[in-house]
């Protein structure tokens, strides 16, 4: 078990399916969000997991074979048509995971199990889905999860920014804990980023990790930097993730910074 002293506030003993979200926001089992194997999928597939997720948060999420129905004008967003929740719902299907448990354990999931799709002129749009049989015992037995903000999540314009606000939203609420240290590939994999895609670390601080955090930044109620702390040779080996809750001044400054550039937009 844990120590006391390193519990997330969010910790509780009436496990996380039991927890209640409160308007505006989903509860996300901490199994599903350090997880390894999910760097291929897109924006569009992170996005809509996350609505399945939270359509189907609750005690039936830890009992094997049940279905959840979400109607499909809730998955379209600002696209009319479903080819692109077709395709995110394959790419869901065929992405298997490695969920490591607290107690040690390894299992190997597919994010997404079994659904069907009816959309035509006589009835309503509706996806009716099922998850891993083998997920549903490591979600009833969640006791850590992460409180995401759904007009965030919906915000966020890259799937390193949106990776790692989850990320921190597990970890920021830890008590006594501000900072966590990675293996540069451990963290490639944290953010998402594809094996052999940005293989330097000039790159991926360009192409990833900046962009990831200034997305942060900008939408979310904590801040964060990334920092090489080993090297072997010239080559970065570890980087150190810190978070910390933004003061009063820094959500001042981001407002104004948000708000100047909403009025550029308007006199452009």
């Amino acid at each position: 078990m844990m120590k006391s002293e390193n519990h997330p506030i969010s910790y509780n003993p009436k496990r996380t399916l039991e927890i209640r979200p409160l308007g505006g926001e989903m509860i996300k089992p901490a199994e599903l969000i350090d997880i390894q194997g999910a760097t291929g999928l897109s924006l569009a597939a992170r996005r809509l997991y996350n609505r399945l997720l939270a359509n189907a948060f609750g005690p039936d999420m830890g009992y094997e074979g049940r279905d959840f129905s979400i109607p499909l004008s809730e998955l379209r967003g600002t696209h009319a048509g479903n080819e692109r929740i077709s395709d995110s719902i394959e790419a869901l299907m065929k992405t298997v995971v490695i969920v490591r448990g607290l107690d040690g354990r390894t299992t190997r999931v597919q994010l997404l199990g079994g659904n069907d799709m009816v959309d035509s002129e006589r009835r309503h749009g509706m996806l009716t889905y099922s998850f891993d049989k083998r997920l549903a015992p490591l979600l009833r037995e969640s006791v850590v999860f992460a409180k995401l903000e759904l007009a965030a999540l919906q915000a966020f314009g890259t799937k390193y920014g949106l990776a790692l606000y989850e990320a921190l939203s597990r970890r920021v609420r830890l008590h006594h804990v501000f900072h966590e240290d990675f293996d540069v590939e451990a963290f490639r994999n944290l953010l998402g980023v594809p094996e052999g895609k940005l293989p330097s670390f000039g790159n991926l601080r360009q192409k990833a990790i900046d962009p990831a955090i200034a997305e942060v930044i900008k939408l979310a109620p904590f801040s964060c930097d990334v920092e090489p702390v080993e090297r072997v040779g010239r080559k970065v080996t570890k980087v150190r993730l810190r978070w910390w809750v933004k003061t009063v001044d820094e959500m001042k400054a981001v407002y104004a910074e948000s708000h100047t550039q909403h009025s550029l937009l308007l006199e452009s």
